[in-house]
Order: structure tokens, then C-alpha cells, then sequence
């Protein structure tokens, strides 16, 4: 309807996002009449997410049409403003910024540049950005939620780590099993995102090649490509991660250093 209307791409795309605005004011005032505080967070997500959003859309006009390098500096820093938000999801975590940063910048940096040589992602900035930015985004939401499940994990079984360190057990032995739950509840919804994948729900990849015209058959795979390149991306950063975080753990004398309430 609204295209019957509105001819200009830019003013159409202004009126949808205002009607889609509208919807989620109607959710904020129903969470403000049950009083669930959600009503600031909301709606500072939805200033900012608008904002952010279609800066970037004009920014990318730009982006575009400048030569491919341009890439690797727009992805770093994509990388350097993931591992801020990181920290700012989990509290208390000293080094949380350094081993984010690693993390990311080693799962994103290695699958998108071998994606991206061996040509499964085209060679063009059209294609490496925005899929650059997925996989990004997913070692993000990963990451943090490999170290918050981490803290909270050892935080919630001080007592048996320290009776396991008293028994005579290495300090590998006593956190494997809480390592091993932060990995899999992190990697849990990407797991799930790749069972459910064309039968739960088309993602946004595939739904837009298929609306531009493209082979359903030949955008599946492209989807196929895309999920499973964010997948691979936030295993190794938790993995690393995971690795870096376990040692700050313990001190060198073997003895426990994270507590509830506290920082490693």
C-alpha cells in the first residue's frame, strides 16, 4: 500500500520504519502499564537501533564505492566496537576487553579471510561487509554469553573447585566440567539456528536474494554458507576465549581467584 504512495526508495523506507516505530511504542507502553522497567531500554535500543542503522545505510554509499582494502580497516573496527560491548554485558570480568578482542578478532579474521580468498565470499565489498558484520555480530553474542555462563558457573561452585583443589585435582580437572557447560550453552542457540534453518524460520540472506530474483535452489546454499560461516566463527572465538579465561582463574600458587561478587 505504502508504495502506491510513495514513490522515492529513501521516503518509502522512512514510513515503513516509522509504522514499524509505532508497533514498538504500542509493546513499550504495554511493559509501562505492567510495570516491568523495561521502558528505558527499549526505548534507548529503538533511538539508537534507528539512528545507528540508517547512518550506516548512507555510510555505506560511500563504503561501496571505494576500492576493496577498505574492507579490513571497516572490519577491525567492527571487531574493536564488539569487544567494548562485550564488556559491557558481562561485569567484573578484568581482561574481559583483551580476551574479546582476541577472541573475535581470531574467529572473524581467519573465517572471513579464508572465506573470502578461497572466493566462497565474493571478493567484493558488497559482500564482504555485510556478511563480515554477521559473523561479527554472532562471535559477539557468543562470546559474552560463554563468560557470563563462566562466571556464573565457578562463582555457584566455589566450595566443590576448592575441595577438587584440596583432593589433590589439577585446576585443568576442577573447571573442565564448567568450561564445558559455558561453551555449550553459548554455542546452544547457534546450534539451534542450524537445525531450524528452513524449516523454522528463512533468514534475512535468502529472503532477500530470493526477492531479488535469484535461484531459491542457489540462495539456499548461499544461506547454508552464511549461517554455517557464523557458526564457525563464534565456536573458535569461544574457544579461544575460553582458553585465555580459565587461566585467569587461578592464581600460580593453584588457588581459586574468582568469587562471587567479585572480579578474576
Amino acid at each position: 500500500m505504502l508504495s502506491r504512495w510513495i514513490e522515492n526508495q529513501v521516503w518509502l523506507g522512512a514510513a515503513q520504519a516509522g509504522i514499524t516505530m509505532v508497533a514498538a511504542l504500542l509493546v513499550v507502553w504495554v511493559t509501562d502499564r505492567l510495570k516491568l522497567g523495561l521502558k528505558k531500554d527499549i526505548l534507548v535500543s529503538l533511538g539508537r537501533g534507528i539512528v545507528q542503522i540508517v547512518l550506516v545505510g548512507f555510510l555505506l554509499t560511500v563504503i561501496f564505492s571505494a576500492d576493496l582494502w577498505i574492507a579490513i580497516p571497516v572490519i577491525l573496527g567492527m571487531i574493536a566496537i564488539a569487544s567494548v560491548m562485550t564488556i559491557q554485558r558481562v561485569k567484573n570480568i578484568p581482561n574481559a576487553l583483551w580476551i574479546s578482542l582476541v577472541g573475535i578478532a581470531a574467529g572473524a579474521g581467519l573465517v572471513i579471510s579464508v572465506m573470502t580468498f578461497l572466493g566462497v565470499i565474493e571478493q567484493a565489498l558488497t559482500s564482504i561487509i555485510p556478511i563480515g558484520s554477521m559473523m561479527v555480530y554472532g562471535a559477539m553474542n557468543t562470546n559474552a554469553l560463554m563468560i557470563e555462563r563462566f562466571r556464573s558457573e565457578v562463582t555457584s561452585h566455589v566450595g566443590q573447585i576448592e575441595a577438587g583443589l584440596a583432593l589433590g585435582a589439577s585446576p585443568e580437572q576442577v573447571i573442565r566440567p564448567y568450561t564445558r557447560r559455558a561453551v555449550s550453552a553459548a554455542l546452544t542457540p547457534n546450534i539451534n539456528g542450524l537445525r531450524s534453518l528452513g524449516i523454522v524460520w528463512i533468514p534475512g540472506a535468502m529472503a532477500g536474494m530470493v526477492l531479488s530474483g535469484q535461484n531459491p535452489a542457489y540462495a539456499g546454499f548461499y544461506q547454508f554458507v552464511v549461517s554455517g560461516s557464523i557458526f564457525v566463527t563464534a565456536s573458535i572465538t569461544v574457544l579461544i576465549s575460553i582458553v585465555l579465561l580459565r587461566k585467569q582463574v587461578f592464581s600460580k600458587a593453584e588457588q581459586l581467584l574468582l568469587r562471587a561478587g567479585e572480579g578474576v
